[in-house]
């Protein structure tokens, strides 16, 4: 059967599924969205937020106190929230990636457009899943709910990017917010270049907001605000470096609106009321189940959110989950959930720092002040955490007493139970949704070969979860005591199981790849390049001379995009760039590469050039 005719049986399955009403019984349904920023907005309680739009609309509506993207950054948290699946779950969480969906699901536009609907988004796509062309009914900035055919209701996004990141450093900037009443969070230096990044956000914040009123406005004049149901979001947390791509609090804490007029109030929220405010736990993923329950639909049992409004509105949910994977060309592993009071971090990746060096956030003045006072020792305890190397494997912070999390409470004897509670809560969420992306991600591409990362993650023999997330556990937890048992993981079956193994090791540093140089010479010869790159990088960085110079020519060798593939070539320049002076023998060789090769996608193109440049010395 052709996915083609797969697609077309899920699709006639979910119309069945539809409640026996006729389409202009539907109701219209706007969402308006914004980027880069959280709940920074009057409505909640920011007094220096200018806000009036999403203000009005609250004290009509309510808003969620509690609500978290999946992902701080903006391509895998749209990728969530198409497809009602965590991105970790389909294999979409990587930056700029580009993966199929899985075996007879639908994105939620086919559902709506399946049920009556007339479906528009005006800006910004970004998935890192494969759409079908005819996802929508027109999507371009000329999209609107106006050119739906005449009684058919309408599901519309208008997207402002004002709040974009990229736009808190353009200057020149007509500064409306004066930089000397912002709060600068305890992680950021207290300097003139921060004070004025802060006021510029909250300046751009304002901007988005009356994206947002225009937009209602256009609604109240055709006469349609009474007919619609209004969602007002964020697409994840502030844009200011510790919040954008970091999955704390500050980069998912979203802020998250919704109004039903009288006329659907049947379908809102059972604890809706005018001007009201829900402590109920609302992630990205529960957006599509919750559209598909507006419209009548149940929610298909792919979707892993819950939906929180119509006929089909779930009980509230006990966690919020995050998830952070590669951004642009930088590797990291980290999972998040919070219970609404703490939040918990487990770093898989504790030898990178929460920073790293993605050039992007580099762009931010904040960003380059703050990393030339940490370099000249100016920074303290707090400033200091987000370039600090190791990471700590689990973080826990109370957003009562510590909203700027930097009093890590993982050792506190008095919240051992917390600690525990929510470490159990990101293991059992990591096997509910079998979390996919513990695989190196171009092991992950070849294991799905001719499949689906999401379906192959779930046949336990292509894909053992339990034992790889041991091994990664192990791993990570930086006890210099698993050194031995690390070492039997270089002997696994499992590709994915010798790769924690060898990076466990790295993480260990000299004493622990010291203790294990004879299976890591070893491990330069195994079948898998991921494992052959992991031992390299720390036989090269911790190794004896001719340890090094052995490993310098197996990253090199790994390095070459045309014979190994985009994805292979990363992860090998990242290694040698993570040498430093001791990868400089390679630096001639990296020179005269030919940045192209095979890759998955299109998407992934630009980063070994990038990581070329680094290594080199070369200017963009």
């Amino acid at each position: 059967m052709t996915n083609l005719s797969i697609r077309c049986l899920v699709f006639a399955a979910l119309a069945l599924a539809t409640t026996n009403c006729p389409a202009a019984e539907l109701p219209n349904i706007l969402w308006l969205t914004s980027e880069d920023h959280g709940p920074q907005m009057g409505c909640y309680g920011d007094k220096l937020a200018r806000t009036p739009n999403v203000d009005a609309l609250a004290a009509k509506g309510m808003l969620f106190r509690r609500a978290w993207s999946c992902v701080p950054v903006c391509a895998p948290a749209r990728s969530a929230i198409i497809a009602g699946m965590y991105p970790s779950s389909t294999g979409a969480l990587h930056m700029r990636s580009m993966v199929p969906m899985p075996a007879n699901t639908q994105m939620y536009p086919e559902i709506l457009r399946g049920a009556g609907y007339y479906c528009t988004n005006n800006s910004k796509e970004d998935y890192n899943l494969a759409k079908p062309a005819d996802l929508w009914d027109e999507s371009s900035p000329r999209a609107h709910w106006r050119n739906r055919p005449q009684g058919k209701p309408f599901f519309a996004i208008f997207n402002s990017t004002k709040s974009h990141e990229s736009q808190i450093r353009t200057r020149p900037h007509t500064q409306v917010t004066d930089p000397n009443l912002v709060r600068v969070p305890k992680f950021h230096p207290d300097t003139p270049e921060v004070r004025q990044d802060w006021a510029q956000y909250y300046d751009k914040v304002s901007e988005a907001d009356a994206d947002a009123g225009l937009r209602l406005a256009e609604l109240a004049e055709a006469g349609l605000a009474d007919e619609t149901i209004v969602f007002y979001y964020g697409d994840h947390g502030t844009g200011m470096p510790r919040g954008k791509r970091w999955p704390a609090n500050l980069g998912l804490h979203v802020p998250l609106v919704v109004y039903f007029p009288e006329k659907w109030r049947n379908l809102a929220p059972k604890e809706y009321e005018v001007a009201g405010k829900s402590d109920r736990m609302v992630n990205f993923v529960d957006l599509a189940p919750t559209l598909v329950s507006l419209a009548g639909i149940k929610p298909p049992a792919w979707m892993q959110g819950h939906a929180f409004a119509g006929p089909y509105q779930t009980e509230p949910q006990p966690y919020l989950f995050g998830e952070r994977g590669r951004m642009d060309e930088r590797q990291d592993l980290v999972r998040s959930v919070t219970d609404g009071r703490y939040v918990y971090l487990r770093n898989y990746f504790p030898h990178v720092s929460q920073a790293q060096r993605v050039s992007y956030q580099f762009q931010t003045p904040t960003t380059r002040i703050w990393w030339e006072q940490f370099d000249a020792a100016k920074t303290n305890g707090p400033q200091s955490i987000f370039w600090t190397v190791p990471k700590a494997p689990e973080e826990l912070y109370d957003l009562q007493n510590d909203p700027d999390e930097v009093v890590n409470l993982a050792n506190s004897p008095d919240h051992r139970e917390v600690l525990e509670r929510l470490r159990g809560a990101v293991r059992d969420h990591i096997l509910a949704i079998r979390d996919v992306t513990f695989l190196p991600e171009s092991e992950m591409f070849r294991r799905s070969r001719g499949s689906t990362p999401y379906d192959m993650a779930r046949d336990d023999v292509r894909y053992p979860l339990e034992r790889i997330l041991a091994a990664a556990e192990l791993a990570s937890s930086l006890d210099p005591a698993a050194t031995g048992k690390l070492v039997e993981l270089l002997s696994d079956n499992d590709r994915g199981v010798r790769y924690w193994g060898g990076l466990g090791l790295l993480m260990r540093g000299e004493r622990g790849v010291s203790e294990a140089a004879e299976p890591l010479r070893k491990a330069l010869l195994d079948d898998c390049p991921e494992v052959r790159i992991v031992a390299a990088q720390a036989l090269a960085e911790y190794g004896a001379a001719g340890d090094r110079l052995r490993s310098l020519a197996v990253l090199g060798k790994l390095a070459v995009p045309a014979t190994n593939g985009q994805l292979v070539a990363m992860h090998a320049l990242a290694a040698i760039e993570g040498l430093g002076k001791k990868g400089e023998p390679l630096v001639e060789t990296i020179q005269k590469l030919d940045p192209k090769g095979p890759s998955p996608h299109a998407r992934y193109n630009e980063y070994v050039p990038r990581l070329i440049r680094t290594i080199t010395g070369a200017t963009e």
